[in-house]
């Protein structure tokens, strides 16, 4: 790909639609009569951004006003859930609207193994995502979509990328889930990137190539994958930026929750970033064309793991990243379609990332059942939620496994939602807590015993779901 001055590329003349992002001429389709188009979806995900970490989330540290104006705009998910406390297990079920444990790919890949000391082993998972499930982007593709992926794929090594996997396009999509450095020249090779200027910030590049193929795509419906490797270690971020925060923290009288200089000028790139796609839909007139998503994979790193860590606190939530506690899974979550999707509205209904599936589906007129492999989804289509947030999903309770000890401390257990109860089951000595989310979201108060019925009947239904998905369970160690 030809070097571009990507420091002037929104005022660039927009690409031809009917082009390649590489130049090769499009076959296929042409540009789609405006009555018949479908809505273009772009979809967002941030890696180990934590729920309190924006500004329209609680934080006060952060600056994020570009993420306030698309919740300002949008409706804000307080109750969004990733399927599992780490990241390829959760992409997978954004792919595929199925639960991690019913693909058996239940940890990152490749994940850690299990300390020597432990009752139990971590259970085996696969490698990869299979090529026998469809994910979103071949469903979308074969409904007419445009299909792009651009950032971090991590769900398998070659042969499993995301041109694999249904995208037309993939742009710095491999096996690894970090970067080798955000800046160029450093990050060569890892991502699967060419630079082109000497300092360039990978969270920039990543959102001009975005762009390129917005502006590329804007006459015919298109499915946009813009999955940043940002704010994943290694914590790396723009001087002038670190050091606007290195101020802000010195100035402040009272320490905030959240006071890493250097992930806090990440996050700031970050939401430049959705800033610059944002407008660049408005520029190009398909805003109201448009759905546009932002999520997370998994909480905030709120414990050391590498230089300059933690990260972040999830307070109010207890624990982050690596744990079924609600630090680990709840995810900050915006969705903006202006004129279709009501400004400045909260949904509380709890939701989870097996639904972008369906949901994607649904918008694009594809029956998701019928597309989905086995024709089995876990997911539940959230459109109607995006006119009236108060409206029932239909379904019992969420459900996590996480069979696995995890690089942050966590250790193996189940959980299960229901209503405002949620229960953790810890696998290596079947001990369970249970919480009341609404009175106690911090986790605070184990109410196992005091509520004895209510505690064996989500136990029954965390069991009776494992066993539903085949779960994968945890064996154990060598003489136990």
């Amino acid at each position: 790909m030809a070097t571009l001055d990507r420091r002037s590329f929104l005022s660039m003349a927009a690409l031809s639609a009917g082009m390649w992002l590489g130049g090769a001429p499009r076959a296929a389709h042409g540009t789609v009569p405006a009555e018949d188009r479908k809505p273009n979806i772009v979809f967002i995900l941030i890696d180990d951004l934590g729920y309190a970490d924006l500004g329209c989330f609680g934080s006060d540290f952060h600056e994020t006003p570009h993420l306030d104006r698309m919740a300002a705009e949008g409706m804000r998910f307080t109750h969004a859930y990733a399927a599992a406390p780490v990241c390829s297990p959760t992409r997978a079920s954004i792919m595929t609207g199925k639960y991690p444990a019913r693909l058996h790919l239940t940890n990152f890949l490749k994940g850690t193994l299990s300390p020597e000391d432990a009752p139990v082993r971590t259970a085996p998972y696969a490698d990869q995502l299979p090529l026998e499930e469809t994910t979103i982007a071949e469903a979308l593709r074969d409904a007419g979509y445009a299909t792009c992926h651009v950032g971090k794929w991590h769900l398998g090594g070659k042969g499993f990328w995301p041109e694999d996997q249904g995208f037309e396009v993939n742009i710095a999509g491999g096996a690894s889930g970090m970067p080798r450095s955000f800046f160029w020249p450093d990050w060569k090779g890892n991502p699967p990137l060419d630079g082109g200027v000497d300092g360039e910030y990978l969270t920039d590049r990543l959102t001009h190539e975005a762009c390129r193929f917005i502006e590329a795509h804007k006459d015919r419906p298109f499915f946009l994958y813009l999955s940043h490797y940002a704010v994943h270690i290694p914590l790396q971020a723009k001087a002038d930026k670190i050091a606007k925060y290195e101020a802000k923290l010195a100035r402040l009288a009272d320490a905030p929750k959240q006071r890493n200089p250097h992930y806090a000028a990440m996050l700031e790139s970050v939401d430049e970033s959705i800033g610059t796609v944002l407008d660049i839909l408005r520029r190009c007139g398909i805003a109201n064309d448009t759905l546009v998503v932002f999520f997370s994979d998994n909480g905030g790193l709120s414990v050391e793991e590498g230089p300059l860590t933690p990260a972040t606190d999830n307070h109010p939530l207890r624990a982050g990243k690596g744990y079924l506690y609600e630090g680990g899974i709840r995810e900050p979550m915006i969705v903006w379609r202006p004129g279709a999707v009501p400004p400045n509205t909260v949904c509380e209904a709890p939701v989870t990332s097996t639904d972008f599936f369906p949901t994607f589906c649904a918008l694009a007129g594809v029956d998701p059942t019928a597309v989905a492999a086995g024709g089995v989804l876990d997911g539940v289509d959230l459109g109607l939620l995006f006119g009236n947030p108060t409206r029932a999903l239909g379904r019992e309770a969420l459900y996590w496994h996480y069979p696995h000890f995890s690089n942050q401390g966590g250790r193996p257990a189940g959980a299960v939602r229901v209503g405002d109860w949620k229960l953790i089951e810890h696998y290596e000595h079947g001990n369970v807590e249970l919480f009341h989310l609404r009175d106690d979201i911090g986790e605070t108060n184990n109410l196992a015993e005091r509520h004895l019925r209510r505690a064996r009947r989500l136990r029954a239904l965390l069991d009776a779901w494992r066993r539903e998905v085949d779960a994968t369970m945890p064996p154990p160690a060598e003489g136990r």
